[in-house]
């Protein structure tokens, strides 16, 4: 009778026929009977048992490895670690922008609704601030005068105009009237004097307001900028500033100390950026108003000298203001292309 092959106690556990271990044996397979079972050289902590549900197509695999449990751990394989801060994307770059651009704006435009509605406090410096309302204030009173003075010259030159036309009109009929020919010839003298002595006060009439239109668009405009760069620069420096006043009111624990201290150093950076802005403009507040006397004083001197030249018929008088000032009078038609230039 030939002998049966001993069986292993990892064959010995017995089952119902839903696969569920059967109630009325001892759950006998532990640990030791793994490792008689397993073969020789093979550890429990080099094996990973994969299991299954019965009602799964797949088998039940053993897989020879390491376990990843208490009794061993994976190995590492060694190699190059590449970390994910020194991998620059240019898309998050750009969102990180956009994220900071929005919480800056929201940061601003909360406090200028604040200040509007007399929540917020406002940094205020009343030297600046009064230097800088009494240039906007001049701003708008040159842009009158430039006005005015450009109304003057329209009419101005339409007079000239007419005049020289009309003593046109005389030199012809001083030609065509034998009987009035002195009478027609002295109103024709008088009306072209009139109309070069009107040339000549419209060139520094026109000089006047070349001068005053560069100091108001261009000088204190370009104050004007600095001025509103400082302003944006006080509203960003007030919102931080009450961001942090509010945190250094609230508690402090391990959560809110690291954001008191990233809002401490963006108040630090633009603190500096104010104090900055606001030196620029008292910088160029200084040399604008330095500027400004300089060229107004010359051309109200002009101005007045020329007028009254012109009114009194003083030619000479008038040339001279003129030459005084360096200022060239442009020829009638020297700008206009000849005939052959045009061909």
């Amino acid at each position: 009778m030939a002998q049966e092959s001993p069986k292993n106690s990892a064959a010995e556990i017995p089952v119902t026929s839903n696969g569920q271990l059967e109630d009325s044996h001892e759950h006998s397979f532990n640990r030791n009977d793994l490792k008689r079972s397993l073969p020789v050289g093979l550890g429990l902590s080099e094996t990973k048992i994969t299991s299954h549900g019965f009602d799964s197509t797949k088998e039940g695999v053993v897989e020879a490895g390491p376990f990843p449990g208490k009794w061993g751990r994976a190995q590492q394989k060694s190699g190059p670690v590449v970390l994910a801060d020194e991998i620059k994307n240019p898309a998050m770059e750009k969102l990180e922008l956009v994220r900071k651009w929005s919480l800056n704006t929201y940061k601003c435009t909360r406090q200028i609704i604040s200040e509007k509605l007399g929540r917020g406090s406002r940094t205020v410096d009343l030297e600046l601030e009064a230097q800088i309302d009494i240039l906007r204030d001049n701003k708008k009173k040159y842009e009158n005068i430039l006005r005015l003075a450009q109304t003057l010259s329209t009419q101005l030159f339409q007079m000239v105009h007419t005049q020289r036309q009309l003593g046109d009109a005389f030199a012809d009929l001083s030609l065509k009237s034998l009987e009035l020919h002195e009478e027609f010839g002295y109103n024709a003298d008088t009306q072209k004097l009139l109309a070069k002595n009107g040339e000549t006060l419209l060139g520094a009439i026109n000089f006047f307001i070349a001068s005053v239109t560069t100091l108001v668009n261009k000088t204190i405009e370009d104050t004007l900028l600095t001025v509103k760069q400082y302003e944006s620069a006080r509203i960003e420096y007030d919102a931080y500033r009450t961001d942090l006043e509010e945190l250094n009111l609230g508690p402090r624990d391990a959560n809110t100390l690291p954001k008191i201290e990233q809002s401490q150093q963006l108040f630090q950076v633009h603190k500096e950026k104010y104090d900055k802005m606001r030196n620029d403009v008292s910088i160029k507040l200084k040399f604008l108003e330095e500027n400004k006397v300089k060229v107004l004083h010359n051309q109200l001197v002009l101005f007045h000298n020329a007028i009254a030249a012109y009114f009194a018929g003083n030619q000479k008088q008038l040339e001279q203001t003129l030459k005084q000032f360096h200022i060239k009078l442009k020829t009638p038609g020297a700008d206009a292309p000849s005939w052959l230039e045009e061909q």
